[in-house]
């Protein structure tokens, strides 16, 4: 193998050492970056299409050029500027093997202006690049961190902030409203995103993320830093208000007054940070309801009705906390929305009482009309908590005749009364559905209840074509999503189309099966527990229901009515 033919530049190691020391980078990576600029000027002299490698020793900076030809087995070869076939390569160098390189000396390249001018481009741009990767490796696992920095200079109104070797961007919707900075001005601020881009590292910073506000707490509060004290949420409408909510994991420790410091001297120290913005220190419960009572501080409430799968709360204060609950424009119960994430519906004592009256009057008035009882009998079943005529249907017979007054004889006749409805309403649904025109083909694709095929023939979907027509979205709209949800409307309309004829043959059972698993209870609930009600025993069920329709002495009629004979109508509150 011939040797590469090198030459001493001992000046271009002064000038990696200088490069790296200014840059703050290896010596190694300037070197690489001088070596690439070097192989693109021998590829611009011998041939673009050449594979020309330079190499800078590390000691005595000798540079060397060669070129490099791979040997491949293939002849005639693909590329004939950079691989040579074994035959003519084992000519050359006896012994060789398919995969080495023969190895070309190539003679010093005399850097001319522009090779020169192209050379130190090539080494600015491959130091750049080298600068910042590792910028972003520093501050990639930086997010989360307060940092302070300089304001270099402001680009529409967002801040280019200096961060020693690094830039970073505060964007003027970040910034606490009505503060300003000038050039040269320190800021503090919340790193909360770093990406690597084309243009460079882009590291974004932020004095209004909640996770802002936690920090400076964690800087001044020694409990926080140290984990006795743990921020479990943080809600902030920047520059105006906040809540924050910590718990203490040492029970001899208060947290909310290890934040607020002595004579406020902690919290002060944050809100003057935040140009004022006031804060509201609470204490952290795992019981819900009670987080979110602490939460709408300092408005008392006196009821608070969860629910959890909705991420919905009812809470309930007096007349004369109704605007301090709410707070101005609103901030207090959006922050404490915030912070306990449930949507948060505030109601005063005489709006509850009124609703509760109302609602109980209306469910009242079902039973009274769809049951065939008095005012008695329908106001123990709303204070046990029955909504509907289903909910009768669906409760067994040993529930139902535990409610006070009740026995099994006059369970018997309410859940045959209730059948005998729900069939009277079936009948009445499938007479409409009939006079709108609906096609039973249109019942039987979809499993649809009588009530649904009434929608549907009202909107105009009558045959198999009208609701093929239908997308999955639309299908929902019509029924409500609480009848039905998208994935089933699809797999409706699939079979729709399947039997209208769009398709061939295609197999559609698991689409059928998944539309017909997807409806509610309504319309259905006729069929079941319609065996056993009906047949002996009725004349005395009768009986039994009159005579307790006639013991007023068991709950007074005026308190049903009122709500207030047996608590609250509500559905949890049934047994």
């Amino acid at each position: 193998m011939a040797m590469d033919v090198a030459i001493a530049r001992p000046e271009l190691l002064l000038v990696a050492d200088a490069v790296a020391r200014e840059k703050m980078i290896e010596r190694d990576e300037v070197l690489e970056a001088m070596e690439q600029a070097i192989q693109k000027a021998g590829r611009a002299k011998y041939g673009h299409e050449k594979d020309i490698r330079a190499v800078i020793d590390r000691k005595s900076g000798e540079v060397k050029l060669s070129r490099w030809t791979e040997v491949v087995d293939a002849e005639p070869v693909e590329n004939e500027a950079t691989q040579l076939s074994l035959r003519i390569a084992q000519k050359i160098k006896p012994g060789i093997k398919t995969g080495e390189f023969i190895i070309d000396p190539l003679p010093p390249i005399d850097f001319g202006r522009i090779a020169a001018q192209t050379a130190k481009q090539v080494i600015v741009q491959r130091v750049r690049e080298v600068e910042r990767n590792k910028q972003y490796l520093e501050y990639k696992d930086r997010v989360g961190e307060v940092i302070n920095g300089v304001v270099k200079r402001t680009e529409y109104g967002n801040l280019m902030v200096e961060l020693g070797k690094a830039e970073a961007l505060l964007r003027r919707d970040e910034t606490i409203p009505r503060e300003a900075f000038r050039n040269g001005d320190r800021v503090r601020a919340y790193i909360y995103d770093v990406r690597e881009e084309p243009r460079g590292p882009q590291i974004f910073l932020s004095r209004t993320h909640p996770g802002f506000l936690a920090k400076l707490f964690a800087q001044e509060v020694p409990e926080i830093y140290d984990g006795i004290i743990e921020i479990k949420a943080v809600a902030r409408d920047p520059g105006s208000r906040a809540k924050m909510a910590v718990i203490s994991r040492d029970s001899s420790i208060d947290p909310v007054g290890a934040c607020v410091g002595m004579r406020g001297s902690r919290v002060q120290a944050v809100v003057q940070e935040l140009q004022g913005e006031k804060i509201d220190i609470i204490p952290w419960s795992p019981d819900q309801a009670t987080f979110i009572v602490n939460a709408l501080a300092p408005a008392e409430v006196t009821k608070v009705v969860l629910d959890d799968d909705a991420r919905r709360v009812e809470v309930v204060v007096p007349d004369d906390q109704l605007s301090l609950a709410i707070g101005r424009r609103g901030q207090n119960v959006r922050l404490a929305s915030q912070l306990t994430r449930y949507d948060v519906d505030i109601l005063t004592e005489a709006e509850e009482s009124e609703r509760r009256q109302e609602d109980f009057r209306k469910r009242s008035g079902l039973f009274v009309e769809g049951l065939d009882v008095d005012d008695v009998i329908a106001g123990l079943l709303v204070t046990e908590g029955f909504g509907s005529i289903e909910d009768i249907i669906n409760v067994d017979d040993e529930e139902l005749a535990e409610i006070e007054g009740f026995d099994e004889n006059v369970a018997t006749e309410l859940k045959r009364r209730a059948q005998a409805f729900l069939d009277k309403r079936e009948g009445e649904m499938d007479d409409k559905r009939r006079e709108l025109g609906v096609e039973d083909a249109v019942a039987e694709v979809g499993g649809f209840s009588p009530a649904m095929l009434v929608a549907l023939g009202e909107k105009g979907v009558k045959s198999l074509e009208d609701l093929a027509d239908l997308a999955g979205d639309e299908l929902v709209e019509i029924l409500g999503s609480d009848a039905v949800d998208e994935d089933t409307a699809n797999a409706v309309i699939l079979a729709a189309r399947q039997s209208a004829g769009w398709f061939g043959d295609e197999d559609v059972v698991g689409a059928l099966a998944a539309a017909q698993d997807g409806y509610d209870e309504d319309g259905e609930a006729a069929a079941d527990d319609a065996e056993g009600t009906e047949g002996e025993g009725d004349e005395d069920a009768a009986e039994s229901l009159g005579e307790a329709e006639g013991e007023s002495g068991e709950v007074e009629s005026g308190e049903a009515e009122s709500g207030e004979a047996g608590g609250e109508p509500d559905d949890a509150a049934r047994t």
